[in-house]
């Protein structure tokens, strides 16, 4: 039996400005074989999504994953990635070396999002000693590299779906010096202008504010129509609260469940922006150099519900990003308290429904909008999307709008002789009744009373016990 060994992701991702972490907590294990990880993602069945292929698997969707960098050579993504790129200046030109903290964390995200599996060559039959001098053929040897697709590996909720791999450096101090309030809004503009129709951030932080420089990004992606997926984060990472970029208005922001599908105790957070909830326990994924791990946590949640909007961009490639969610939210099977709640949102995924059910058409996105949030809290107008991207300052401006201070009023000059006489008034009034009361102290303590009692209270000192019978 192998042996498995536990592994945590760094607490520290610098994703955001108060000390962001890693939205999952990962369990690594050696390579097996790698039918057994197919066997393993139990969220395929019961949150729908094989029903959900019947109508949809996300051909022609692109998805741009926002993360540590994407191994396409691994065995799952093999014509998967079809363009990337490097916002943190220490990655390769297409997004496809693994940086930062935690190398594992984008390659797992993306097989869970878009994996195709992949066929384990067969290996040729041993001869056996007494048919050594036989003339039989020798079959012609496996193929070195298996042919993309297949029963084995991890499938992704999207397998047809197109990865765009964005890496940035975060976690640990970046060689490069981009800092992730430059590298976060450069990632989400690179990923509208090159085609992504969805875009997943599994990366969480502890504060619910974020960068004023963030702003025209998320309103540049808006305004595209591109449907942005965010992780809630995790309790044992210290997000007891959801955090940025979940916090976003419009952001489809996905809780995490349990095995046994209840809010996860560790690997969920809490918060009005939540959206839907989505498996994030005993989850399974690969890993750079073609392995495969168990891991926790809402970032691999996200990817469950960004592949389930990228089957829905499929099947309606005209349906705009606001309906995308809505159906996706709207579908959702209700937990915890009726209606929308700050632990499950509007509630559990379920993949099948939002590819089939019949669902009204909506003109406003349920989970709000940047533009609108802008105008009132920025005091920002923003017509038309900017084109190219727009410098970012080294600190964040406050998220709300600077208090009002009232005016300072001129002192009236009526009658200025009236307050002085009130004054005077009232200090010839006080003066004697502290007269009055040194007069009446005297005269207690030539008399005093039989039992004191306290001042205020009126309560006895001290009362004699009762006579015995």
């Amino acid at each position: 039996m192998t042996l498995r060994h536990r592994r945590t992701l760094s607490a520290a991702l610098a994703a955001i400005l108060a000390g962001g972490t890693l939205a999952g907590a990962l369990l690594s294990a050696p390579a097996a074989n790698a039918d057994a990880w197919r066997d393993k993602e139990y969220w395929l069945k019961e949150s729908g999504v094989t029903n959900a292929w019947q109508v949809s698997k996300g051909a022609g969707v692109k998805v741009a994953i926002i993360d540590s960098g994407v191994d396409g050579s691994h065995p799952d993504l093999k014509g998967a990635v079809v363009g990337g790129t490097d916002v943190s200046g220490a990655g390769a030109p297409n997004g496809q070396k693994s940086i930062g903290a935690k190398t594992e964390h984008g390659t797992l995200v993306a097989t869970m999002l878009a994996g195709r599996g992949h066929t384990t060559p067969t290996p040729p039959p041993s001869a056996s000693p007494s048919s050594s001098t036989s003339a039989a053929p020798t079959p012609p040897p496996p193929p070195s590299t298996p042919p993309a697709g297949g029963p084995d590996g991890i499938t992704g909720v999207a397998p047809e779906a197109e990865i765009l791999a964005v890496s940035t450096w975060l976690g640990s101090p970046n060689p490069a010096g981009k800092t992730d309030q430059e590298q976060i809004p450069e990632a989400v503009r690179w990923a509208v202008d090159n085609g992504a129709k969805v875009i997943n951030i599994s990366l969480g932080s502890t504060s619910p504010d974020w960068p004023q420089s963030w702003d025209a990004a998320f309103l540049y992606a808006e305004q595209k129509d591109v449907v942005i997926v965010a992780a809630a984060g995790n309790r044992v990472g210290g997000n007891i609260q959801v955090g940025a970029p979940a916090t976003i208005p419009g952001v489809l922001t996905v809780a995490g469940l349990d095995g046994e599908g209840r809010a996860s105790v560790d690997s969920s957070s809490q918060g009005i922006s939540i959206g839907v909830a989505a498996p994030a326990e005993n989850l399974v994924g690969g890993i750079p150099g073609g392995s495969y791990a168990e891991w926790a946590g809402t970032s691999g949640a996200a990817p469950i519900v960004s592949g389930v909007a990228a089957l829905i961009r499929s099947k309606w490639p005209e349906m705009s990003a606001t309906q995308v969610i809505n159906r996706i939210v709207s579908t959702a099977k209700d937990a915890g308290a009726p209606g929308k709640d700050p632990i499950y949102g509007y509630g559990i995924l379920n993949a099948e429904a939002a590819l089939k059910n019949d669902v009204p058409v909506t003109s406003t996105n349920p989970l709000g909008s940047i533009g609108d949030w802008i105008r009132v809290h920025r005091r920002g107008v923003f017509s038309e999307p900017e084109p190219a991207p727009v410098a970012s300052p080294t600190s964040a401006a406050p998220t709300l709008a600077d208090p009002t201070v009232p005016v300072a009023k001129t002192p009236a000059t009526v009658d200025d002789a009236l307050p002085a006489a009130v004054v005077l008034g009232f200090g010839a009034l006080f003066v004697a009744l502290v007269a009055g009361a040194a007069i009446q102290l005297r005269r207690v303590s030539k008399n005093p009373p039989a039992v004191p009692e306290e001042p205020e209270t009126g309560a006895l000192v001290k009362v004699d016990p009762p006579a015995r019978k």
